[in-house]
């Protein structure tokens, strides 16, 4: 056979040949090296049918998963180190690399730090798990030990260490979540009186009342406060402190017991979503509490003379100086010995303030926003934290048999005439639920429609079609009688901005831009608009002197030339109040 004039192969071909020394060899360009030199790997092999089968085999994971990156040969040892120190480090808060640092250095490294990175297996993990499990560590010590592998080696992947990230494969530890018994009302009330005889009363109180968080308790700040308007701002949570030796290792202590330790760690951060920076209304009873706590604190700062350090905290130490969670927790305890009730978490709190909310009928939303939920998680939020108690069981009960035997005349709801049917086959009304918001349509697919669309923007928010009775939806609908739609309602995309003006004129706050464009339904105009664009300027009410320019409407370019208006105008507002006849607000 005559051999062709060209029998090269084409550049970044896989190549299989004889070599001077005997052997098979393969060659295979499975991508780009840093240097932009194409990156072919090589293998040997005894005979062809071999090398064969390595060269496929890097041909199939090159066009799959990628091959494994070149270089250093990691162990999991030391990928791990090199990924909490420097990678996740710089880029996640204080209290996550806490976490991370003793998964890594207490579990990851001394159980699986010898395996070479590229040869784990997801059975050395799972044993893993099963051994720190056998050996007394709790369940969810090893839930967050297979999170933080999965995590490092996530990064692993995206930096083709790894084809394929093991820790995925792997069955996680179970967890099974404890079920949380919040205090009943008598508990609480019991709590209440006993803190009325320790330092610091409000802060108790705040707890078992609004169910904040510890961090969010001890970081809040008498600027936070404001008596006028009744209203708690959380803004920021304290963080545990980490000291380091400020004798040079000397004394022969840990860094936290070291006489001159120093704080290395600052003592807040802002809280780090939107839902977590909130107002929250404070009972009058609260307010009271925190005037007595404030004057306290003020006799406290006289005799402490040059001592007293001002911060600003409203749970402070006697110099001022802001609370340990270490020593707020071991307070609690003592608490809860004092008051002779069962013994529970500081964060148990919570959950009996968020299920004290649902025996009083508060709106889901308004608990959000109590609890500083954000929207996509709040639903799985309320499951976790709020308890059905006996009180909730019993009005359940009593609601269900009004219903169906019309006794629940106290609760003022209507019942049908003698002989009215209750469920009349041709007046099915079909109500898209929508989050808390229910909207009924004559026809199903109309209904239907309208969650699916829903359910595409908004993923984390409830939605379902819910069948009602004619004379059910105008009697004990939400809201009282609505007519039901028939034609599927339009939906447009609506834009906002906003902007806040103090009485120099200058612009101190700009709506974020995630809030620009937001999708809306007509039977959403009452909160939205079907305008191109509308605007209007307004004093905020309780702060006196700030004005307010917000902007919506159907088209962007008309928002955006709305809001200059809009700015403008508040802007001389801001300047000249009486022009406005602003004066009399404030």
């Amino acid at each position: 056979m005559t051999k062709p004039n060209n029998s090269r192969q084409p550049n970044g071909a896989s190549t299989i040949y004889l070599g001077k020394d005997g052997r098979w060899h393969g060659r295979v360009t499975v991508g780009v090296k840093d240097d932009g030199t194409p990156d072919r790997r090589h293998a040997s092999r005894k005979t062809r049918a071999e090398v064969t089968r390595v060269v496929r085999e890097l041909e199939r994971q090159r066009d799959t998963t990628g091959v494994r990156k070149a270089g250093q040969t990691w162990t999991v040892g030391t990928w791990l180190t090199h990924w909490v120190e420097n990678i996740a480090a710089p880029n996640v808060g204080e209290n996550t690399i806490d976490g991370y640092r003793v998964a890594v250095y207490h579990h990851l490294i001394p159980g699986l730090g010898g395996h070479r990175l590229a040869k784990l297996e997801p059975e050395h993990l799972e044993r893993l798990y099963q051994k720190m499990q056998a050996t007394g560590s709790a369940a969810g010590t090893a839930h967050q030990a297979h999170r933080t592998v999965k995590t490092a080696l996530n990064e692993a992947v995206r930096r083709r260490h790894l084809t394929i990230n093991p820790a995925s494969i792997a069955k996680a530890p179970k967890v099974e979540e404890e079920e949380v018994e919040p205090y009943t009302l008598e508990e609480v009330q019991r709590l209440l009186a006993e803190a009325t005889k320790v330092r610091n009363t409000a802060r108790w109180v705040i707890a078992l009342a609004l169910g904040l968080r510890q961090g969010e308790v001890l970081g809040m700040q008498w600027d936070d406060v404001d008596f006028e308007l009744g209203v708690i701002r959380v803004r920021r949570g304290r963080l545990r402190p980490r000291y380091k030796h400020g004798c040079g290792d000397r004394c022969g202590r840990k860094p936290g017991f070291c006489p001159q330790k120093i704080n290395t760690r600052r003592e807040t951060k802002n809280a780090k979503s939107r839902a977590g920076q909130r107002p929250i209304g404070a009972p009058d009873e609260l307010l009271h509490l925190l005037r007595q706590h404030r004057d306290e604190q003020a006799r406290e700062r006289a005799r402490a003379r040059d001592l007293w350090t001002e911060k600003g905290y409203v749970f402070a130490s006697p110099t001022g100086e802001p609370l340990n969670p270490n020593t707020d927790y071991h307070k609690w305890k003592e608490l809860l010995k004092a008051a002779g009730v069962r013994d529970a978490r500081l964060h148990d709190a919570r959950h009996t303030a968020a299920t004290v909310l649902l025996i009083l009928g508060v709106p889901d939303a308004v608990v959000d926003a109590i609890m500083g939920w954000e929207p996509g998680k709040s639903a799985r939020m309320r499951r976790r934290y709020q308890h059905l108690t006996s009180r909730v069981l019993k009005d359940t009960a009593a609601k269900v048999g009004g219903l169906l035997w019309g006794t629940d005349e106290a609760a003022g709801r209507a019942t049908p005439e003698a002989g009215q049917s209750p469920v009349p086959a041709e007046l099915v009304v079909h109500v898209a639920r929508l989050g808390e918001r229910r909207v009924p349509f004559l026809h199903r697919d109309h209904a239907d429609e309208v969650v699916a669309r829903w359910s595409e923007d908004w993923p984390d928010h409830s939605a379902e079609v819910e069948d009602w009775d004619r004379w059910r939806w105008e009697h004990q609908g939400p809201g009282g009688a609505s007519a039901p739609q028939d034609r599927m309602p339009e939906r447009a995309v609506v834009f906002h901005a906003r902007a806040l003006f103090v009485p120099s004129g200058e612009r101190v706050m700009t709506g974020p831009p995630e809030q620009w464009s937001v999708s809306a339904w007509e039977f959403e105009t009452d909160a939205y608009t079907d305008r191109a664009s509308a605007w209007r300027t307004a004093r905020r009410p309780g702060t006196g002197q700030e004005v307010e320019a917000q902007v919506r409407g159907t088209d962007q370019a008309a928002v955006e030339a709305a809001f200059a208006e809009a700015c403008a105008q508040a802007e001389d507002r801001a300047l000249h109040p009486g022009k406005y006849g602003d004066t009399d607000e404030w």
